[in-house]
């Protein structure tokens, strides 16, 4: 489909907001959080260039995810350097709950495929513009306060980038339409969730 001219609101709200108790657990064991921060960044600099490979008739969508990519690979390096600092080592990668079940939404079909990893990780990047937020509201220390506010505003920066492409693809009615149902089942992920030490 060619680009069309989108004339809808790309920002949109989250149907469930993060328990205020959820910053209170993370920054309980704040090592833990870093070490799935960094993977958090580290994954999704990957996915971004994994849609790089697998659509090479998207020059918009190149463009953008490889963007994202280095993005998402700076903040990587901030966050680990923040870790070596604090003397920290990264584990052993663990499969995280959140996107383990929200990924379940996600169609097989070849178009509903690309929709729905569109707005899939659209909703992921908003969840991550709200934590890193109220992470950052919630941090004493000015550089890392600074810090996540800067990572949150960058978060909305992405978020927005997925769903403008997935109108861009897509019939706009069929997007609004996919992505309503996407934030209700994410909201009640979220909402049946454990509070971890964790991005998500």
């Amino acid at each position: 489909m060619s680009a069309q001219i989108i004339p809808f609101e790309l920002e949109y709200e989250l149907r469930f907001s993060t328990d205020p108790e959820w910053v209170e657990v993370a920054k309980a064991d704040f090592d833990a959080f870093l070490k799935d921060h960094a993977a958090c960044e580290r994954k999704a600099a990957s996915l971004a260039m994994s849609m790089v490979q697998h659509y090479p008739d998207k020059p918009d969508l190149i463009r953008g995810m490889i963007d994202l990519a280095m993005e998402e690979m700076a903040h990587f390096r901030e966050v680990m350097k923040i870790m070596l600092d604090r003397g920290l080592q990264q584990d052993n990668d663990e499969k995280d709950p959140y996107i383990q079940q929200l990924l379940k939404n996600v169609r097989t079909g070849t178009a509903e495929y690309l929709l729905d990893r569109l707005l899939v990780f659209s909703i992921v990047e908003k969840r991550g513009h709200e934590r890193f937020h109220m992470m950052g509201e919630a941090l004493d220390e000015p550089k890392m306060k600074d810090f996540y506010l800067r990572l949150a505003r960058a978060e909305y920066r992405h978020y927005t980038l997925f769903v403008k492409l997935a109108y861009q693809y897509f019939d706009a009615e069929v997007v609004s339409q996919r992505l309503d149902e996407l934030l209700d089942a994410e909201a009640a992920i979220v909402r049946n969730l454990e509070h971890r030490a964790a991005v998500h």
